[in-house]
């Protein structure tokens, strides 16, 4: 099994691209859209999931305080993403910082990633997040990276990542969410291992690059 290729339309990032971009957003003032960006390329979210369903809530539990709860973009059916190793390490070490700190802006729940200036949500009625791509095209643009880029070419690139990265079959289903545990509890034992496995797996292969 392998991973089917991306939208023609939208073309995914490097990983270089994903770093510049984010550089620029915590320049311009928009640590959220930084941290969004990074979410997409390690989790595979999409951008409407990130920004309108993320709770504060699902990063760090009491009940779960080593994973992230992650919601599976197809079927809205969740999964809880270990965020350290078995030796304690983090997995995820830029990202995990930046949550730690989001949620303590929290102290009430609610959307994890808001607007940065005034805390309201970055989708307008209807989810409509017509605003957030404007903001994200004009990143992109100060930061001189290819136009036709947008913020779903980070998850593509993420995608693409996890796809060259020697991955198992198994592996890239539990990555990508292709597959749902009907008890939540048990699969949060059961495939803790293969996510780390995963993970470490594309980290190597950026080290290569």
């Amino acid at each position: 099994m392998g991973l089917q290729s991306t939208s023609r339309e939208t073309p995914f990032a490097t990983f270089a691209e994903l770093q510049a971009f984010r550089a620029k957003a915590v320049e311009t003032g928009f640590q959220s859209i930084a941290t969004g960006a990074l979410i997409g390329w390690e989790f595979l979210q999409r951008e409407h999931h990130i920004y309108t369903v993320f709770q504060a809530e699902h990063y760090r539990p009491d009940n779960h305080p080593g994973h992230v709860h992650v919601v599976n973009p197809k079927t809205n059916r969740g999964d809880w993403t270990p965020l350290f190793n078995k030796s304690g390490e983090p997995l995820y070490p830029d990202l995990i910082a930046e949550l730690d700190a989001m949620k303590k802006l929290r102290p009430t729940g609610g959307l994890m990633l808001r607007r940065d200036e005034s805390g309201r949500p970055w989708a307008t009625k209807g989810e409509m997040l017509t605003h957030f791509a404007r903001i994200v095209k004009k990143i992109i643009r100060a930061a001189g990276l290819r136009d036709e880029l947008t913020f779903t070419s980070f998850r593509h690139g993420g995608a693409t990542e996890a796809g060259t990265s020697g991955l198992s079959d198994r592996e890239l289903m539990v990555k990508g969410q292709w597959t749902t545990p009907k008890v939540l509890k048990n699969y949060v034992h059961k495939n803790d291992e293969m996510h780390i496995n995963a993970h470490e797996k594309r980290r190597a292969k950026r080290t290569k690059e």
